[in-house]
């Protein structure tokens, strides 16, 4: 047999690929539309210390959001919107925890970055990874500290879980 594709295999074969894209960018998005209005909770109440570098990062999500929103329509789509709210993952009474929900944010977000990796090529792929390398960064400083493979859950787990799962 031999590994050469008629024209329109290779067609399918491309639609498939940009399909996967998309789906990857619009979940980017989704990611970045989370991140955007979980930092207005961490920077209601993290405290002065850290209050510019949440500042930051909620601006470099803004920026992201509206470059992954032009990747999307670049790609044929139509960017989906942002929720009006979005359920915080445990609640934010303080600054600790509004610094976890900041690791948090960097996690989910370094997650589907992940993802858009492995979904496209070229200038997005690279784009994307260094989307996923300033979040894997804003997480360890929120944490103080890092994961061993940042954005890949499966291998980011405390390091008291067991290697293999038990029966």
């Amino acid at each position: 047999m031999s590994d050469t594709k008629t024209p329109k295999e290779a067609s399918q074969a491309s639609e498939a690929s940009k399909d996967e894209e998309l789906k990857a960018l619009q979940a980017a998005l989704g990611a970045e539309h989370a991140a955007v209005y979980g930092y207005g909770v961490v920077g209601a109440r993290i405290g002065d210390k850290r209050r510019a570098e949440a500042r930051t990062a909620y601006d470099a999500h803004r920026a992201r959001r509206d470059e992954v929103q032009r990747a999307v329509r670049d790609l044929g789509g139509e960017p989906q919107s942002a929720d009006a709210a979005y359920s915080l993952p445990f609640p934010v009474p303080d600054s600790a925890a509004a610094a976890r929900l900041a690791t948090e944010l960097e996690d989910r977000v370094a997650g589907v970055y992940s993802d858009l990796v492995r979904a496209s090529t070229g200038d997005r792929r690279g784009t994307a990874a260094r989307a996923l390398r300033e979040a894997a960064v804003r997480a360890a400083r929120w944490r103080a500290g890092s994961v061993a493979f940042p954005g890949l859950a499966e291998r980011s787990t405390p390091s008291s879980a067991p290697a293999t799962p038990k029966a």
